[in-house]
């Protein structure tokens, strides 16, 4: 029998092209009958990434069978693993999540995965995730949802609560924490053996040590981290760097993201106003103008603001050669890696996977949070590494966020906006009542088409 692995969401720009390239240049794949399927509801970009998937199939030598479809059913029909990232007129929506809480005075960044414009994030995708997978259960219901869409803790917990289908959500983020502790010791990546835990972009380092020695790391990352000049790599790690003297623990993956859990994070965000920037004057951006710019941060030049004393330069600035526009290269991301363990007989060790508490793999959390852990997986299954506990503190702002997720999901399935009111309430964000009941009645004018039928009770 084939194995069948759908993208869902294939017509995404950068999740379809990369997603076709990780399932083709995989060697342990190669030996399997593969059908790969392009699945999007949106048909524009389909046959073009269709044609990109044959094109790079023939350079590498493929015979995978490959195909496009808009129809759900279709694509589903006998599936293995799907994998899923989606998102609808992202920048657009993402803009109105970032200056509508703002707006009311609630300085959250971002919005993404975190503050109030992350729970509008959570709401929009809520319903089209779980019509996913109440297509696979009907279709492959023993098959594996791999899960890239964000936000990514808040749809997994979801979906892991609603339904029976085996759900894994995945991202790169403690991948960009072991790669900022690599640069501020001064050493290859490889050569670190890091292990976090906690939840996806609130991820904390419990291990530091060295891959080959077995050495504790975190003494020589103190000392580095005290040298290391202030103002490099600022947006990216200065937060983290704050959160590493108050804490005790490296945290991951850098300010955007932790940062939308933390009040006062702004103070280590240069770019904080610089975010989805527009005149007023000038435009309704979200009626008659442009989506304003989605800027990620605002990082210094190394060589103006090296992170390290100028003796360490060469070695953590090495000037890069151009990338080859005709290599074919794999994204990093970890979805084909746990289907060449569970359905290749490959063992693989991923340093993150967002799945269900259960087993306190995070001590200190709810059993029914979605957390990150460390795993392996191989031919019999995907194994959870349990990990430490946490200190209080990392726990406290931790615990936080899964009571705003347990309610955010409560208020999804009670069509609520009195519960979804609960957990802004919670947020540290927020700071005044009144706003939060206008900020969740104008976010529901403003994107009543894609939002679920939340109401306030009684009215």
């Amino acid at each position: 029998m084939p194995l069948k692995i759908v993208l869902i969401g294939a017509g995404s720009q950068e999740f379809g092209p990369a997603s076709i390239r990780d399932v083709l240049l995989s060697e342990i794949l190669a030996r399997r009958d593969i059908h790969l399927v392009l699945m999007d509801k949106n048909a524009t970009e389909l046959p073009g990434h269709l044609r990109y998937a044959r094109d790079i199939a023939a350079r590498l030598g493929r015979q995978t069978h490959l195909s496009a479809t808009t129809d759900l059913g279709e694509a589903l029909e006998g599936a293995d693993f799907v994998i899923s990232a989606i998102e609808v007129r992202r920048y657009f929506y993402w803009s109105q999540d970032f200056h509508i809480p703002r707006k009311y005075g609630f300085r959250q960044i971002y919005g993404e995965n975190g503050g109030p414009g992350g729970l509008f994030h959570a709401l929009r995708n809520f319903a089209p995730m779980e019509e996913i997978v109440r297509a696979m259960e009907v279709h492959c219901p023993e098959a594996w949802l791999l899960n890239y869409t964000n936000p990514l803790t808040k749809i997994c917990q979801m979906l892991t609560q609603n339904t029976a289908i085996r759900v894994v959500g995945l991202c790169h983020g403690v991948f960009m924490g072991k790669s900022q502790i690599a640069r501020l010791l001064g050493m290859p990546v490889a050569d670190l053996d890091a292990l976090a835990s906690g939840l996806n972009h609130f991820s904390w380092f419990h291990q530091i040590r060295h891959a080959t020695s077995g050495e504790d790391l975190y003494p020589r990352l103190k000392e580095a981290e005290r040298r290391a000049h202030w103002l490099a790599e600022w947006d990216e790690i200065a937060l983290s760097r704050i959160l590493f003297r108050a804490f005790g623990l490296y945290p991951s993956p850098g300010a955007n993201h932790i940062g939308e859990y933390i009040r006062w994070a702004p103070e280590f965000l240069a770019s904080d106003r610089l975010q989805y920037f527009y005149d007023p004057r000038e435009k309704d951006p979200w009626k008659n103008g442009p989506v304003p710019t989605f800027v990620y941060n605002l990082d210094a030049r190394p060589t103006e603001t090296p992170l390290q004393p100028a003796g360490h330069l060469q070695a953590l600035y090495q000037v890069r050669p151009p990338e080859d526009p005709e290599a074919i290269l794999p994204s990093g991301e970890l979805a084909i890696p746990i289907i060449e363990g569970l359905a290749g007989g490959a063992t693989h060790h991923l340093a993150a996977v967002n799945i269900p508490n259960r087993g306190a793999l995070v001590p200190g959390l709810p059993e029914n949070a979605v957390v990150e852990v460390p795993a392996t997986v191989d031919s019999t299954g995907l194994h959870p590494l349990a990990a430490p506990a946490l200190p209080e503190g990392p726990l406290a702002l931790l615990r936080t966020q899964c009571s705003i997720h347990q309610l955010l999901v409560d208020a999804y399935r009670r069509n609520s906006r009195d519960v979804l009111l609960q957990a802004m309430l919670l947020d540290p964000m927020v700071n005044s009542y009144p706003n939060a009941v206008h900020v969740i009645d104008e976010m529901f004018t403003l994107q009543e088409k894609v939002l679920p039928p939340l109401r306030w009770e009684g009215a």
